[in-house]
Formats: structure tokens, C-alpha cells, sequence
């Protein structure tokens, strides 16, 4: 009896136990690499977000120093009349693997505008532009996000 009852305990797992763990891990899966490709494009937009930072420093540099933001923006068309070498520098010094292009735009009604142009690579579409709109009152620049396109992919 004893040495029948050691050669049970060897005993490794069934084929249906196996195909039960196997299915288990299949439903986790399918469920983790959705979440997981969603975190990583977040991850890839914060990158485009983190190359404002700069632009908006040199905005609010420009428009302290100048008591009038207009002479911190290109022109509407994109040109550099008008533009602060400054941030025409951090513009320039914004353009990243992850990002074509930083702009900044406005006028004394509507303020400064920032736009900026991911490359399109892993998910993210140039499309999915980050835009800051900032007012200038009281000395101080106040920044707010009228992001559209990366909202509706849910990206940013």
C-alpha cells in the first residue's frame, strides 16, 4: 500500500487543470494588453505635453518683462513679425523625436496660443495636437487646455 500511494502523490497536473490555468491566462490577457496599450500612448503624449513647458516659461518671461504679451507672438499666419527671440528660441529648441513642431500665436483679444504637433508613431496621430490658450491680466499669464483631438482618442 505504501508504495502505491507514493506513485499517486507524483502525480503531476491533469490535462483539463492545464487548460483551465491556459484559459485563465488567455481572459487576463485579453484584457491587460488593451489597458497596457492605452497606458503606453498616455505615457508617449506626456512627452509632448512636457515640450511646452519651455515655450510657456518664455511666454511668461516675455510678457512680464514687456507688460504686453503681443510682442511675445508670432503673427497669425505663423511668421515672426512681432515674435520675441526668445520664444522663437524655445520654439525651436521644443522640436523633439515625439514632436514636429511648437507655435505660438495670438493677439491682444484672444491671447497666446501654444499648439503643438506630435510625430505620428506608435498610436499617436498628428492630429492629436496639445493646445494651451493663455490670458494675460495682472502681470501673470493663466494657462488653460482646449485640447480636442487627443481627448476624443482619450490619449491625453
Amino acid at each position: 500500500m505504501n508504495t502505491l500511494s507514493m506513485k499517486k502523490a507524483q502525480q503531476g497536473f491533469t490535462l483539463i487543470e492545464l487548460m483551465i490555468v491556459v484559459a485563465i491566462i488567455g481572459i487576463l490577457a485579453s484584457i491587460a494588453i488593451p489597458a497596457y496599450q492605452t497606458y503606453t500612448k498616455k505615457a508617449r503624449f506626456t512627452e509632448v505635453t512636457l515640450a511646452t513647458a519651455g515655450v510657456k516659461i518664455a511666454v511668461e518671461t516675455c510678457a512680464q518683462e514687456h507688460d504686453d504679451p503681443t510682442t511675445c507672438f508670432n503673427d497669425a499666419a505663423g511668421g515672426t513679425a512681432g515674435g520675441n527671440a526668445a520664444v522663437q528660441a524655445a520654439e525651436a529648441g521644443a522640436v523633439t523625436p515625439t514632436v514636429t513642431s511648437v507655435v505660438v500665436s495670438g493677439n491682444s483679444t484672444t491671447g497666446a496660443t501654444i499648439t503643438a504637433t506630435p510625430v505620428a508613431v506608435n498610436g499617436i496621430q498628428t492630429t492629436d495636437t496639445y493646445i494651451l490658450v493663455g490670458s494675460y491680466a495682472a502681470g501673470k499669464m493663466t494657462w488653460s487646455d482646449t485640447t480636442s483631438g487627443c481627448k476624443s482618442t482619450g490619449i491625453c
